[in-house]
């Protein structure tokens, strides 16, 4: 099984290129799922379907053609099915500090929900082998890191977090509840946390995981999208998943020599220079501006026999190298962390606990280490050849 994610920044044709990507491999026989993992769902409307052919509403796989299937995740159905304890008790708490019915309803819906969501429906359907290939029509850039990093951070949450404040709750609630405002949280809440965790057992595996899950950067020939592709590819090796396509849309055709597009034209020659030396040796591909927009299945087809060659699987593993790795030498280990666009600057790190903690901006990642470096402490950093290599010696 396979799992694509199509990941970039706003408006740059992500949910155009997934669905093309899921009509080729249909094509191709293999059972595809494309699943909206964007609030702000796109995807029917790229098959260009009306409410009266696709409902949205019940959150289900919807059959579009032989062996493709698309999903918007609907949160409210997801919150009767999942998230009822959780979102009944933030609601009521809402409801005690004067926030009407409708209002505590909505905003009960917490950052997040719609992510792990999703995020068990695909270990749900990894488990059922229902499909060949899961492609995820990922959110704009933060909320995509947010989607892959939950996993990680819940865990950290439950191993650390959960046992004690669920142990402490329950021993204080009884007085507290007479003395708080609010009503602390009642331990079916932390049943349906716990719940909820064991949904998502192993899925960060998977997408840690390079010969069944990759990242396709979707971008544009322009400066500052550019700019946004490349600290993504940063972020996701942060986060262990492996970059294997960047796929450049809207490039202008040679046959658009009008002078009006001649500055257009040349910001976007030396953009593409640019992006392949930048990302090599990962494969760049680049998909024509057309002249039309791109609705419907006809269109779609037409969009992902310009993306892909005749005899392409978009399915295929093509790069498995893992974005960090450790290395042992006579004196001291090497924790090895793919940052091909960091600079000095902007790179921090230290160890907590058994954990290599390592920060690029504002983005902060746990790298577990092995128990024979548990004890180790970093002794020196540098960044060389596109790598930030942390030297790991005894203390």
């Amino acid at each position: 099984m396979r799992i694509l994610l199509f990941c970039g920044k706003g408006g740059v044709g992500k949910t155009s290129l997934a669905a093309a990507t899921g009509v080729r491999l249909a094509a191709l026989g293999k059972r595809t799922l494309v699943m909206s993992v964007d609030p702000a769902h796109s995807l029917a409307d790229a098959f260009d379907f009306g409410g009266d052919l696709f409902d949205s509403r019940t959150g289900d796989p919807y059959s579009v053609a032989p062996n493709l299937d698309i999903q918007e995740v609907n949160i409210q159905r997801e919150i009767r099915r999942h998230w009822q304890e959780i979102a009944a008790y933030v609601s009521g708490v809402l409801r005690t500090t004067g926030v009407s019915g409708v209002e505590a309803e909505e905003l009960a819906i917490l950052p997040g929900m719609e992510e792990l969501s999703a995020m068990m429906y695909v270990n749900q359907y990894r488990r059922e082998s229902r499909y060949d290939v899961m492609i995820l029509d990922c959110a704009p850039t933060a909320e995509s890191l947010r989607f892959v990093s939950l996993p990680t951070t819940l865990e950290w949450y439950m191993k650390h977090i959960f046992p004690f404040q669920r142990t402490m709750l329950k021993a204080v609630r009884p007085i507290a509840n007479r003395l708080s405002p609010v009503e602390l949280p009642p331990d079916n809440y932390f049943a349906n946390v716990a719940k909820l965790f064991s949904r998502l057992e192993g899925v960060d595996a998977i997408l840690s995981d390079p010969s069944i899950t990759s990242v396709r950067l979707v971008t544009n020939p322009e400066r500052m999208v550019l700019r946004e592709t490349q600290r993504t590819f940063v972020y996701f090796s942060l986060h262990g998943l492996t970059v294997d396509s960047i796929m450049v849309n809207r490039v202008l055709p040679p046959e658009v020599n009008d002078a009006f597009f001649a500055e257009w034209r040349s910001s976007q020659s030396t953009i593409l220079r640019e992006i392949d030396e930048y990302f090599a040796p990962v494969h760049v591909r680049r998909v024509p501006l057309f002249t039309h927009e791109v609705l419907g299945r006809q269109r779609l087809e037409e969009l992902a026999r310009a993306l892909y060659a005749e005899d392409d699987d978009p399915a295929a593993v093509v790069r498995t190298e893992r974005p960090y790795s450790f290395e042992k030498f006579e004196d001291r280990w090497e924790v090895r962390v793919d940052m091909p666009f960091a600079s000095k600057s902007e790179v921090g790190l230290f160890k907590k606990g058994d954990e290599l903690v390592v920060e690029v901006g504002t983005l902060r990642r746990h790298i577990g280490l092995p128990t024979s470096m548990a004890a180790l402490e970093p002794s020196r950093a540098r960044l060389a050849g596109g790598k930030l290599i942390v030297e790991m010696r005894e203390k």
